[in-house]
C-alpha cells in the first residue's frame, strides 16, 4: 500500500481536484532530531477521510524542505523517512494554507519486551552532493581495517599498498569526524590499516566540497565517521575474532544513555601477521655497469599488535543544545623481520654476486585524540550554531638491525643500524554558523584554524671494518626534519531555491603559513601564501526523484613531510626516496556534472568530471651516480613541480535490489589524464585511460544464511615512465545468525585468488626495472558477534527515496 501511496503523490500533487478550483498549500521542513541534519526525499503523505479519494502530498529537497498543494478536507497526516519513526497526525481539518514548520524525526529504535532492536544493514546512501556508505554489517569487512572499508565505498579505491585515491586521484583528504587527525596523519596508508573496521560507522564521499570544508585535497574529501551509539539504556556489542593469516581480535562497541547523558565506547585488541612479498628485476643500459642485471626477492613478515580505544560522553543541555566530550587512543606494537635475497649478474648472465640482506625493525606507534563539541539549535527555524576544538599527538618510533651477508661464501659483508622517530601535532578550532533567511535562503560562515607540526628524524649507523669495527654514522643520510604549518580560514556561503532549481555559492579564504626546518644543514625556509576557493554547487529537480546538479571548485595539494624532506630514506641499498625542499602546493580547478535518478528498486548515478591542475607533482626515478659498495647503481626517486594535468572522467554508480534475497550494489570510473611536462632535459608528456570497476552482490539463502561477494578490477595505468598492469581482487563471505539472533557468525576470505599484486615496468635511459609487489597475501576470518539488548532489524521500508517502497541495502 505504502508503494502506490508514494507513486501517486507527484501524479495527485501536480493535477489536484478538479472539483475544487482553491488548493490550499502546505509547506515546511524535516530535519534529523539527533544531529539536525536535513532529510532529503522525505515523504510527506496526506491520506484522506473520504473512502474514495486518493491520496495527495509530496517529498523534501535537498535541504529538507517541502510545498505542495492539497485539496480542502480531513486527512490523516505522516511525515516518513526510511529507518526514521513516522510521525502520524490524525483528523486533521486542512482549510486554509498550513506551515508545519520545522519538525524533527527520530531514529526508528523501537522497544520489544524490554529488549532494543537496531539495524544493522550496510547501506550506500547517493545524495546530490555527497555518497554515504553506511558499515552496519558488512561481512567482507568484518575483522578488517579503515583501509578495507575504504575499498568497498563507492568511488573510492585502495591499492596495494593501501594508498587511497577518489576515482583514480590519490591527492584525497582524509578526515575524522569532519577535522583533521593525527591518526591519520604522517603516514596514512599505515595509519589507516590500524584503526578497525567495527570502529567505524560510515565514511562520507564528497567529490564536490562547498566552501564549508578545508580546501585540502584536489580529488575531494573522505570523512570518516567514528561510532558514538546513542540509543536508551545499556547497549552494545561484543566481537570476536580469528583467522589465518593468524589473526586474533576482541572487541566492544556500546553505550549508557539517560534523559541527560549518554556514554559511549569502542574499545579492542587484535593481533595480525600479515605476510608480504616482492620482486623487482632490473637491467642497467650503460656499457661500464658492473652488475648489468640486479634481481631482488623480498619477504615481509609483519607481526602487528594494535589497541584501539574511543571513549565519550554526551551531556544534552536542552532540548537544543548538547555537548560531546571524545577520547581516542590507538597504540600499536609491530615486530617486522624483511628478508631480501639479491643476485647481481654481469651482461652475459653470469653471477657476480649473491647476497642475503636481513632487516628486523621494531616500531612502537601511539597515537591520541581528544575533541569537545558543542552545538545549539537556536530556534525551530534552522539557525543554529556549532563549535569544536580538537588535539590530537602521533609518536613512531622505529628501530632496525640490518645484516647483509655473501651467501657463497656466508661472510657478513655489511652490518648497519637504523632509528627514525616520527612525531606529530594536530590542533582544530572551528566555528560555524547557520541563518536561515526566509523559507528558501541560507546563509552560512565559519572560521577554521588547524595547526600541523610534523617532526621526522632518521639516524643510521654502519660497520666499515669487518668483523669488529665499530658502528659509524652515516652524515650523508642522518637529519631532523621539522615542518610546521598553520592554515587560517574564513568562509562564507549563500543558498536560495527557485522553485526546482537551487544553488549554493560560497568563497573560502585560506591564509597558509609554513616553515621547514633542517637541523643537520641548519637551515631554515619559509613560505607564506594566501589564496582564495570558490565554490558553486547547482541543483535542478527534473520530478521527484530525478536531479541534475553541476559543481564547480577550486583546491589546494600542499605538500609534507617526507615529500619536502631532501635527506634520502631508503627502501633498500639501491633505491632511495628524496624529498624536495622546493615543492611547491598545486592548486587544481574541478568541474562535475551529475545525474541522479531513483526507482522503487533501483538508483541510478551518474557523473562527468574536470579537473586541471597547474604546478602538478610527478615522482621521477633516475640514476644518481652512485653505487653501493656492492657495485650497483643507486636509484633515487623525487617529486618535482613538473607539469600541468587535465583529467576527465566519466563516474557510475547503481544499486538494485531485484527481490528481497539479491541485492547489487556497483560502480564503475574511467578517467583519462594528459600530463605536459619536461624535466632535466627530458620530455615526461603522457596520456593515460584507465578504470576500476567494483561489483557487490549479497544472497539471503535458505536456513538463514546470507552470502556476499565482492568483485574489484582496477584497469592498467601508465605515466612517463612506467606501466601498470591490471588487478583483480575478489573477496567473499557468509553469516549466519544463532542463539535467537542475539548473535551472528560469520566467515570471510580476502583475496580469494591471492591475486592482488601490482606488477609494473619502469623505463628510463640508463635502467629498465620489471617489479611485483604484493603487500598482503591471502587471509581468512572467522567472526563471531553477541549483541547485548539488541536485535537485529530490517531497516522499515519508506518512501525516503522519491519512489516509494525500497530503501537501496548493502546487507552483510
Amino acid at each position: 500500500m505504502k508503494k502506490i501511496i508514494t507513486l501517486l503523490l507527484l501524479l495527485t500533487a501536480t493535477l489536484g481536484y478538479s472539483q475544487n478550483s482553491n488548493p490550499i498549500t502546505i509547506k515546511g521542513k524535516l530535519v534529523d532530531k539527533t544531529s539536525g541534519e536535513p532529510l532529503e526525499f522525505a515523504t510527506i503523505s496526506f491520506i484522506s477521510a473520504t473512502p474514495d479519494k486518493s491520496p495527495q502530498g509530496g517529498v523534501t529537497d535537498l535541504d529538507g524542505n517541502y510545498q505542495f498543494s492539497v485539496t480542502p478536507g480531513t486527512y490523516t497526516i505522516k511525515w516518513e523517512y526510511i529507518t526514521f519513526k513516522s510521525l502520524i497526525k490524525t483528523g486533521q481539518v486542512i482549510d486554509a494554507d498550513q506551515d508545519y514548520g520545522t519538525i524533527a524525526l527520530e531514529q526508528d529504535v523501537a522497544e520489544l519486551d524490554g529488549v532494543l532492536i537496531v539495524a544493522e544493514k550496510t547501506t550506500v546512501d547517493i545524495r546530490l552532493d555527497k555518497k554515504i556508505y553506511n558499515i552496519g554489517k558488512d561481512l567482507t569487512v568484518r575483522g578488517g581495517s579503515a583501509s578495507d572499508v575504504l575499498d568497498n565505498v563507492p568511488s573510492v579505491s585502495v591499492d596495494v599498498e593501501g594508498n587511497v585515491a577518489l576515482r583514480g586521484n590519490d591527492d584525497v583528504t582524509i578526515l575524522i569526524d569532519g577535522r583533521p587527525s593525527a591518526l591519520v596523519g604522517f603516514n596514512g596508508a599505515e595509519a589507516l590499516r590500524q584503526i578497525p573496521a567495527d570502529a567505524i560507522e560510515r565514511v562520507e564521499v564528497i567529490t564536490s566540497p562547498s566552501a564549508r570544508y578545508d580546501a585540502e585535497g584536489t580529488a575531494g574529501i573522505l570523512n570518516i565517521i567514528l561510532r558514538k551509539n546513542k540509543l536508551l539504556g545499556f547497549n552494545g556489542t561484543l566481537q570476536l575474532d580469528t583467522g589465518y593469516n593468524p589473526q586474533l581480535g576482541l572487541s566492544f562497541n556500546g553505550n549508557l544513555r539517560s534523559e541527560k547523558w549518554n556514554f559511549f565506547t569502542n574499545t579492542g585488541f587484535r593481533y595480525r601477521e600479515t605476510p608480504g612479498n616482492s620482486t623487482t628485476n632490473t637491467e642497467y643500459l650503460s656499457a661500464n655497469a658492473q652488475n648489468a642485471f640486479v634481481n631482488e626477492e623480498r619477504d615481509f613478515d609483519r607481526l602487528g599488535r594494535n589497541f584501539f580505544t574511543s571513549l565519550g560522553a554526551e551531556y544534552f543541555i536542552n532540548d537544543q543544545s548538547s555537548i560531546v566530550a571524545n577520547i581516542v587512543y590507538r597504540l600499536g606494537n609491530d615486530d617486522d623481520v624483511n628478508t631480501n635475497v639479491i643476485e647481481r649478474l654481469d651482461e652475459n648472465g653470469n653471477l657476480n654476486e649473491a647476497t642475503t640482506r636481513v632487516e628486523a625493525e621494531a616500531e612502537d606507534d601511539t597515537r591520541i585524540q581528544y575533541s569537545l563539541d558543542y552545538k545549539n539549535d537556536l530556534d525551530d527555524n534552522g539557525q543554529k550554531i556549532t563549535a569544536s576544538i580538537q588535539y590530537s599527538t602521533s609518536i613512531s618510533d622505529q628501530n632496525a638491525n640490518i645484516l647483509e651477508t655473501e651467501t657463497t661464501t656466508n661472510t657478513v659483508n655489511d652490518v648497519e643500524r637504523t632509528f627514525t622517530d616520527e612525531d606529530e601535532q594536530n590542533a582544530t578550532a572551528q566555528f560555524d554558523y547557520v541563518l536561515p533567511i526566509g523559507e528558501d535562503t541560507q546563509f552560512e560562515a565559519g572560521y577554521r584554524g588547524n595547526y600541523r607540526d610534523i617532526s621526522n628524524s632518521f639516524f643510521l649507523e654502519e660497520q666499515l671494518v669487518f668483523p669488529t669495527g665499530p658502528l659509524v654514522p652515516d652524515a650523508g643520510l642522518n637529519n631532523t626534519f621539522d615542518y610546521e604549518e598553520l592554515v587560517n580560514a574564513v568562509y562564507g556561503q549563500y543558498g536560495k531555491e527557485f522553485g526546482k532549481f537551487s544553488f549554493l555559492a560560497g568563497l573560502r579564504f585560506e591564509q597558509t603559513n609554513v616553515t621547514i626546518t633542517q637541523a643537520t644543514t641548519n637551515s631554515e625556509d619559509k613560505k607564506d601564501y594566501s589564496s582564495l576557493f570558490p565554490t558553486l554547487n547547482l541543483g535542478y529537480e527534473l520530478q521527484d526523484g530525478e536531479n541534475i546538479t553541476l559543481g564547480y571548485n577550486r583546491r589546494v595539494r600542499r605538500p609534507r613531510g617526507r615529500f619536502l624532506n631532501p635527506f634520502p630514506s631508503r627502501s633498500s641499498e639501491s633505491n632511495v626516496f628524496q624529498g624536495n625542499v622546493d615543492l611547491d602546493p598545486t592548486f587544481t580547478n574541478s568541474i562535475d556534472l551529475g545525474y541522479l535518478r531513483r526507482w522503487s528498486k533501483f538508483t541510478f548515478n551518474t557523473s562527468i568530471y574536470y579537473n586541471r591542475s597547474d604546478d602538478n607533482w610527478e615522482f621521477i626515478q633516475e640514476d644518481t651516480g652512485a653505487i653501493t659498495d656492492n657495485g650497483d647503481p643507486i636509484i633515487r626517486r623525487t617529486p618535482v613541480n613538473l607539469s600541468t594535468q587535465e583529467r576527465i572522467g566519466y563516474e557510475l554508480t547503481m544499486m538494485y535490489r531485484p527481490f528481497k534475497w539479491w541485492t547489487i550494489n556497483t560502480d564503475f570510473n574511467l578517467y583519462r589524464a594528459s600530463t605536459d611536462g619536461e624535466f632535466g632535459g627530458q620530455n615526461f608528456d603522457f596520456e593515460n585511460t584507465s578504470y576500476f570497476a567494483r561489483l557487490n552482490q549479497k544472497f539471503s539463502i535458505p536456513s538463514g544464511i546470507d552470502l556476499q561477494t565482492r568483485i574489484n578490477y582496477r584497469g592498467a595505468s601508465e605515466n612517463a615512465q612506467s606501466t601498470n598492469d591490471g588487478i583483480f581482487t575478489m573477496n567473499l563471505a557468509a553469516s549466519k545468525d544463532i542463539l535467537g539472533d542475539d548473535a551472528t557468525v560469520s566467515l570471510n576470505v580476502s583475496d580469494l585468488f591471492n591475486s592482488r599484486k601490482r606488477q609494473s615496468t619502469t623505463t628510463t635511459d640508463d635502467f629498465i626495472t620489471d617489479s611485483e609487489f604484493q603487500w598482503r597475501e591471502r587471509q581468512v576470518n572467522l567472526s563471531f558477534v553477541y549483541r547485548f539488548n539488541q536485535k537485529k532489524k530490517n531497516a522499515r521500508n519508506g518512501g525516503a527515496n522519491g519512489g516509494g517502497g525500497e530503501d537501496f541495502e548493502f546487507e552483510g
